[in-house]
């Protein structure tokens, strides 16, 4: 079987398990970790972002994501669309573990978006924070997730560039390297060299 026919019997949800898996691993995604998605179902469809959510594509995806969510134990949010102001549905135990600041609304694919929605119906107890600062965030069909990223992002590259007909853009996050030009970022022995006196 060749490459490209092989690639075209990949069910979505097989894409995104695929690629969030290679990121999970890059990103360290376990128990305790936020991964923050934002999706396109249009971009997947191969339509233009906006114009043509659907609620079968977005349940594709989301099986793809509690596939490998479970499997590790990381927590995942979904970023709403831009007429619920980017907000994210969460589980509420995600929330009050988080101190998040809540706010009230249910998306439905017109002001929220397909993923959105799918997400918030398969949510135990579901809500929305206004923000939140992942460990890494999956974006499919360029929705910009970067605003809830912690600092210091990463770009990761997965082998798999698309899921659907959308782009996929990935990254994981590390901790800011404060100091100057006498910081130390890995310790290589016990003596103290370089320490401030």
């Amino acid at each position: 079987m060749e490459h490209g026919a092989e690639v075209r019997d990949m069910s979505l949800k097989e894409q995104t398990a695929q690629v969030l898996r290679e990121l999970a691993e890059a990103a360290g995604l376990r128990s305790g970790k936020v991964l923050v998605v934002g999706t396109s179902t249009s971009e997947a469809a191969g339509r233009r972002i906006g114009t043509s959510g659907a609620l079968d594509i977005a349940e594709q995806l989301l099986q793809g994501i509690q596939e490998v969510q479970q499997e590790l134990g990381f927590d995942t949010v979904y970023q709403c669309c831009e007429h619920l102001n980017r907000a994210l549905v969460m589980e509420r135990e995600v929330l009050e573990r988080l101190s998040l600041n809540e706010v009230a609304a249910i998306p439905v694919p017109k002001a929220g978006g397909s993923m959105a929605a799918a997400a918030y119906r398969s949510f135990r107890q579901p809500c929305l924070a206004e923000h939140v600062a992942a460990d890494a965030g999956l974006d499919i069909g360029e929705t910009l997730i970067g605003m809830h990223l912690r600092h210091v992002a990463v770009p990761f590259r997965p082998s798999r560039r698309s899921i659907g007909e959308a782009r996929v853009t990935a990254a994981f996050t590390r901790p800011k390297l404060i100091g100057g030009e006498r910081a130390v970022y890995r310790l290589e022995n016990e003596s103290g060299a370089g320490f401030c006196d």
